[in-house]
């Protein structure tokens, strides 16, 4: 007896085929323009953009949970990279980890090595949509270059389920940021950055 149920079986069958599947996914990025510095994992399948002019690096060891069960938390949706204007950078460094994250970059985000998004964090370095005229708003590439600010994340970082990272911020290595948290200011290395709008502490050492 090897102790493993019909389901636990079927579950790792299943697993199997998510691996093949990967390969599709990342075929589908790099006919999109994505650039692989090495291998990666897609478990189900991303939503990517890849804008004329842009650039968006995948580094080795990334790995992308898009699946709904891919989590213990679940996804509520797959990951979704996008680079939304021309000469914007979307670079994510060795074994960074996204689990239904979205990252869209109108001018530049950058993420270190082994860092790792909760499910349903997102990192956006634009505000999207602009008044124009006297009620409507706009869209357009040339004023989300205009009022986009890179945001710039370390090696080690931690981000929690729901959090939101916004436009001009830098996260120090080694910081955390928790679950549901907006951070619209720099993190310093090795700190904390919890509630909303987000406030920064230096943890205790345990003794």
């Amino acid at each position: 007896m090897n102790g493993h149920t019909s389901a636990t079986l079927l579950g790792e069958k299943i697993g199997h085929l998510r691996m093949l599947s990967s390969l599709v996914w990342q075929w589908e990025a790099r006919f999109k323009g994505v650039q692989f510095l090495g291998k990666a994992t897609f478990i189900g399948r991303p939503l990517i953009s890849v804008a004329r002019g842009s650039k968006m690096v995948l580094g080795d060891g990334v790995r992308l949970y898009n699946a709904l069960r891919a989590n213990p938390l679940a996804n509520f949706q797959p990951c979704v990279l996008r680079t939304m204007t021309r000469d914007a950078n979307l670079v994510l460094g060795p074994a960074v980890g996204l689990s239904g994250t979205v990252l869209c970059a109108g001018s530049s985000i950058e993420i270190g090595e082994e860092t790792i998004f909760g499910s349903g964090s997102l990192v956006l370095d634009n505000d999207f949509h602009w008044p124009a005229g006297e009620w409507g708003w706009t869209t357009d590439e040339q004023t989300c270059r205009k009022n986009a600010r890179p945001v710039k994340i370390g090696r080690g970082v931690f981000v929690g389920a729901r959090a939101i990272i916004l436009k001009g911020v830098t996260i120090g290595d080694r910081a955390a940021v928790g679950a549901g948290a907006v951070v619209t200011k720099d993190v310093p290395p090795g700190h904390v950055a919890v509630g909303n709008p987000a406030r920064v502490f230096l943890p205790k050492k345990r003794a």
